[in-house]
C-alpha cells in the first residue's frame, strides 16, 4: 500500500557559470531593497562617480555597494578620495557627503 507518495520526474538544469553571479546579486539586491523599504530610513547624500544620489543611512561599503546594485566581485573602490581594500568593505560606514569612485573590472582582450 502506497502512503500518498507520487512518482517524481527530475530534470536536468543546465546554465552558464556567468549566469550564477548575477543571479546571486539581483536575490541580494532584492532582499536588501526589501528589508530597507520595510523601515523608516533616514537619508544620506553620496557622490557616487561624480554623480550626486541619496542613499540610507547607516550603511556600510559592502552594503551600499549591493543596494547600487553593483556586483562587489568586478569593481574596486575609492572612497573620499582613498582605495579601500575589499576585506574592508564590511566594517567601513559610508557618512553624508562621503564621495565614491566605483571602477568595474571588463574582461576582454
Amino acid at each position: 500500500m502506497a502512503l500518498g507518495c507520487r512518482p517524481v520526474k527530475l530534470q536536468l538544469v543546465q546554465f552558464d557559470y556567468n549566469e550564477i553571479q548575477p543571479r546571486v546579486a539581483s536575490a541580494i539586491r532584492d532582499f536588501c531593497r526589501d528589508a530597507m523599504q520595510d523601515t523608516q530610513t533616514k537619508q544620506i547624500e553620496i557622490v557616487v562617480n561624480g554623480e550626486t544620489r541619496r542613499a540610507p543611512e547607516g550603511k556600510t561599503l559592502a552594503e551600499l555597494l549591493l543596494w547600487l546594485e553593483v556586483d562587489p566581485s568586478r569593481v574596486a573602490v575609492e572612497l573620499n578620495r582613498s582605495i579601500v581594500h575589499r576585506r574592508d568593505w564590511e566594517r567601513t560606514p559610508i557618512g553624508d557627503r562621503a564621495a565614491l569612485e566605483i571602477v568595474q573590472f571588463v574582461g576582454g582582450g
